[in-house]
């Protein structure tokens, strides 16, 4: 097991929705709980450096590995497995048995980053009740599908036959992430887990100065792929090619003090011994439609839990979806407080910027 920080305890919890879940916490049980969902490809251990200080005010806080993720055991790791339990409603109620395996009647507010924003934004619109609050975090949530579809919104694979026809030609990422390339070209890539994690880190950072990200005017292809190639990629290059044109210089690595080499060998450490299947299954649950129905019974229903929106300014995740931001805000969480961009932060605002993000989740607990 990787060392934690001094006040966080590591403990696997059983029974949960199938799984074993591998849990961080801080603070005592009894107080008011704040559930931390990771995104990818991070995990549990990316809220190190907030739950402290959320401790320290009071709170009993608990952050575990999501299914697919970490020290998580239960799940299937294989491509042709059960990737559909991955799925976004499951994922919910992963953390609805987490609560209750913890022996908790609610929690204060659920937080996700990334990929856990969904999980937490569905936890609180399916069951209010357990999840009292909600914060998103890198990631807008515009609300569950429509019964009548937009339109004007392409589906990922539509899109990215758009993006091919584009000079050079494109891909989309999330597309990518649902190959059976995927895993294999970043688990197995010639620099290394930790050399592949050290460059994408760096990538979606506020380090990498090309990140200055601006609302997109449309789903046009052209308008799309305006975003950065860890997200429009070329046709042609895997996510590890990509990154690997952006790896940092040694003197930058040593200078990163929000993520030093021994914090990434965590990381390294624990996809070089999983793979990043498990993860990218929860991409494949987006495509195709497969799960859209289930979705579709919550149509028209916003999150009516207080919320909040923290990001890091130099983010390009707010804005990929174009139009989902503004949806979010006016009908997905109708009493949502006003966003907070984050300065010198980019798509890990946690591990970035954790004082103001401590800051700012305090303010929501306080308000909520």
């Amino acid at each position: 097991m990787y060392s934690l920080p001094a006040g966080i305890r590591s403990r696997l919890v059983p029974g949960v929705n199938g799984l074993t879940m591998h849990v961080l916490e801080a603070g005592d049980a009894g107080r008011p709980a704040v559930l931390l969902l990771h995104g990818f490809p991070e995990l549990a251990y990316s809220w190190r450096k907030v739950m402290l200080p959320l401790a320290n005010a009071g709170y009993h806080v608990i952050a575990p590995d999501q299914r697919g993720y970490g020290r998580t055991s239960g799940w299937d790791a294989a491509y042709d497995g059960d990737w559909g339990a991955c799925r976004a409603l499951n994922l919910a109620r992963d953390a609805l048995g987490l609560v209750h395996a913890l022996g908790l009647k609610s929690v204060a507010a659920v937080v996700g980053h990334d990929f856990g924003a969904m999980v937490a934004a569905w936890s609180a619109l399916v069951r209010p009740d357990v999840f009292r609050s909600l914060v998103l975090m890198s990631a807008p949530f515009a609300g569950p599908p429509a019964l009548a579809p937009d339109a004007g919104v392409p589906s990922t694979e539509r899109l990215n036959e758009q993006l091919g026809a584009l000079d050079p030609p494109r891909k989309h990422y999330q597309w990518y992430y649902g190959t059976r390339e995927a895993d294999a070209d970043m688990h197995r890539c010639p620099q290394g887990v930790h050399a592949f994690l050290r460059a994408y880190y760096h990538h979606k950072s506020a380090d990498w100065p090309a990140n200055q990200p601006v609302p997109l005017a449309s789903w046009a292809p052209e308008e799309i792929a305006r975003m950065p190639t860890y997200y429009i990629m070329e046709r042609d290059q895997g996510m590890a090619a990509t990154v690997a044109a952006e790896m940092p210089s040694a003197a930058a690595i040593a200078a990163c003090a929000w993520l030093t080499e021994d914090e990434l060998r965590v990381y390294s450490a624990e996809y070089e011994r999983t793979g990043f299947q498990g993860g990218l299954n929860w991409y494949r649950c987006r495509l195709g439609g497969r799960f859209t129905a289930e979705q579709q019974l919550y149509s028209g229903r916003a999150i009516d839990v207080p919320s909040s929106f923290i990001a890091g300014r130099s983010d390009w995740g707010i804005y990929q979806r174009p139009g989902d931001f503004a949806k979010m805000q006016r009908n997905a969480c109708p009493r949502m407080a006003p966003p907070i961009l984050v300065e010198g932060a980019g798509h890990w605002v946690q591990q970035e910027q954790p004082e103001a993000v401590a800051r700012a989740l305090l303010g929501h607990l306080r308000a909520s």
